[in-house]
């Protein structure tokens, strides 16, 4: 396919599915639940780290952690004394238990309290095209109050390789325009170009089939690449795509 009709097809894909009835069966619906900024980004951030595997799944035990947290995750996580933790024992997703969620909020605070909040402690502050040393820089700063080992695998760091999709995902939700009515456009301090595609098993395959991608592995080298590849379709808002990549594989099966 030529690379201009490549971008005609993708740009149909994306107006197909970047409309607010993708949100119904996607765990975006979690933070739609909120109007305050920060409900909204605690929410999106709890619901990204725990995205993986079965959607359903993802939607009720996401629902699960904001009702433990009274549907006020902001307030929670500012206000709560330790006694308030216990609360969330017998939480569980996949291998994301009630330790990591105590721990998560203990760290949130931490963020809120001491880095000035999500926002901000996620800005690239450096020359940087991409969040890969931000996320880096985010992660040193939820683990640098007392913690326990396990936690640290929930929080990825694209300096080590990984592709870090649930981060990425979570950054196109506050940092994308919410003119399609699904990501937020939240963070006016960040900006759209910057942001790199959240990378799976689904947004991968069709990549490779469109030949966006060659990298085998989904590993941080292959989002640099994606990366590349998409700013060439649209440099002010690449990852728009993610739209037509995910509903392409996932609704599609193609």
């Amino acid at each position: 396919m030529k690379k201009a009709d490549l971008k005609e097809f993708l740009d149909e894909k994306v107006i197909l599915y970047n409309t607010p009835e993708f949100i119904t069966s996607d765990p975006i619906q979690i933070p739609h639940r909120f109007s305050k900024k920060e409900d909204i980004e605690i929410a999106s951030f709890l619901t990204s780290i725990i995205s993986w595997g079965n959607r359903t799944m993802i939607i009720r035990n996401a629902s699960k952690m904001m009702e433990l947290l009274d549907h006020a995750p902001h307030d929670f996580i500012i206000n709560h004394e330790e006694s308030d933790l216990k609360s969330l024992e017998g939480f569980v997703h996949r291998t994301f238990n009630h330790t990591d969620f105590q721990q998560f909020i203990q760290s949130l605070q931490h963020i809120y309290v001491k880095h000035g909040g999500l926002e901000q402690v996620l800005l690239i502050k450096d020359d940087s095209t991409t969040y890969q040393s931000a996320i880096h820089h985010f992660k040193s700063c939820f683990f640098e109050i007392a913690h326990q080992q396990r936690t640290q695998k929930h929080i990825s760091d694209p300096l080590k390789n990984s592709a870090a999709k649930r981060i990425n995902m979570f950054l196109r939700w506050m940092v994308r325009s919410n003119a399609g009515g699904v990501d937020f456009g939240l963070w006016e301090t960040h900006s759209p170009a910057h942001l790199s595609c959240p990378l799976d098993v689904h947004s991968g395959n069709v990549a490779r089939k469109l030949k966006l991608l060659l990298r085998k592995q989904n590993d941080w080298k292959a989002v640099a690449e994606l990366d590349n590849t998409l700013r060439k379709l649209d440099k002010e808002d690449p990852v728009k795509y993610d739209f037509a990549l995910f509903g392409l594989g996932v609704f599609e099966k193609f």
